[in-house]
């Protein structure tokens, strides 16, 4: 059975919607910024890729929710519109929408109110809206989701497994449709000092803009992003008999883990060659077929060094078109995946890839054929990409979209 890709909403540094995200990536366009924040001055790091737009949520519906729920819900609506609010049978419709932290910035606060203030004042949304499956939950009740809603929980490959785990509830007969996706807030103090405390994070505070460069000699960390991504994916069958207007197809997923380290990737990237090989395996796909990935290239000098030495592992001889759109959105954590998975199926759609930015001097020990300087077109015919997305703890997803 194949998985149609109907419906695309995103909010990112690059856009509150997702043909304002494709004109960022397509003219180059960063989406970082210098914070404004009191508390910017304590840290080590002063820029991060931030919203371009507020959710556009009234005051009533935003107190009880979660900033990680509103973006959600934001891109999940977008998602559905783009759909054309198809009409499907409640027990057939699912919500997949994965966080790496979810709901911290309401705990924080929360904290906050209680040592301040005392429990009397704590809100009575408080734990729907910290809990990492709220933002699932808030999109499952909007659309009436009683198929199922889940979310993974993966770190950085959270938004990308939850399109992996979409794709199989239809797959296994569940729902004719589900949401899928990704969100995270994580721009804050705390998270901003941990990263910081890890050496991950860039400190090119003079050129916020520049500082995440994937694959570049001078790469020194990630950027901290915020967004989220959903796509509506559904069975073919039930996408032509509607008259859907189908994107791309969703036609492998590889899961697997590096069982190596907490943080660091396996340097010979043996747990992402894995998942790349099981997502070509379950596409009835080789590594001469896969025309383009858009990789998880987060600007980390371990990591960049490892994902493309998995790329050359799993592509053997092929060389197909790779870039880092991280460049331009910083890194969204558990939104991620949802979100270049986005890029990835518009980039078969409209068949061109967006350059890399800010890669000047392209690492020696990345022997891959990384996109800069402009975008570059893809050819005619049946094509098939894959979007990879990497976390701590292991986590390697590979996610292979085939054009219709």
């Amino acid at each position: 059975m194949r998985i149609a890709v109907t419906g695309l909403g995103a909010t990112t540094p690059l856009g509150g919607d997702v043909a304002s995200n494709w004109s960022a990536l397509i003219e180059g366009r960063s989406g970082i910024k210098t914070l404004t924040e009191p508390w910017v001055d304590e840290m080590t790091v002063h820029f991060a890729g931030v919203l371009a737009e507020e959710p556009p949520l009234d005051r009533v519906e935003a107190r009880k929710l979660d900033r990680s729920q509103q973006v959600a819900l934001v891109a999940a609506r977008e998602a559905w519109a783009d759909a054309g609010s198809p009409e499907v049978d409640p027990l057939r419709m699912g919500t997949v929408i994965g966080s790496g932290i979810g709901g911290f910035l309401t705990l924080l606060n929360a904290y906050d109110t209680l040592k301040e203030r005392g429990p009397s004042r704590i809100s009575p949304h408080t734990v729907p809206m910290l809990m990492p499956s709220g933002p699932a939950a808030a999109v499952g009740l909007e659309f009436h989701a009683a198929a199922g809603v889940h979310a993974p929980v993966s770190a950085c490959a959270s938004g990308a497994e939850a399109i992996g785990v979409a794709a199989r509830m239809i797959v296994d007969g569940r729902a004719d449709v589900v949401l899928a996706g990704g969100t995270e807030t994580p721009i804050h103090q705390l998270t901003m000092a941990g990263f910081a405390a890890m050496r991950a994070l860039s400190t090119r505070n003079d050129d916020p803009q520049g500082a995440s460069r994937p694959y570049d000699v001078g790469r020194d960390g990630f950027v901290m992003g915020e967004g989220a991504g959903v796509l509506v994916l559904e069975s073919e069958e039930h996408a032509k008999a509607r008259g859907a207007r189908i994107y791309a197809y969703v036609v492998g997923a590889g899961m697997t883990a590096d069982a190596h380290h907490i943080a660091q990737p396996d340097p010979e990237g043996k747990g992402a060659t894995r998942a790349i090989l099981a997502a070509l395996e379950q596409a009835d796909a080789s590594p001469d077929d896969v025309a383009h990935i858009n990789a998880h290239a987060t600007s980390t000098p371990q990591g960049d060094i490892a994902e493309a030495v998995a790329i050359r592992s799993a592509m053997g001889k092929a060389r197909p078109l790779v870039t880092g759109t991280k460049s331009m959105t910083g890194h969204m954590l558990g939104a991620a995946g949802a979100v270049e998975g986005i890029y990835t199926v518009l980039a078969l759609h409209h068949r061109l890839v967006p350059a890399t930015l800010n890669l000047h001097d392209q690492d020696p020990e990345v022997d891959i054929d990384v996109v800069r300087g402009a975008p570059r077109e893809l050819p005619a015919g049946d094509l098939l990409a894959l979007n990879n997305s990497f976390g701590f703890g292991g986590h390697d997803v590979a996610i292979a979209f085939r054009t219709v």
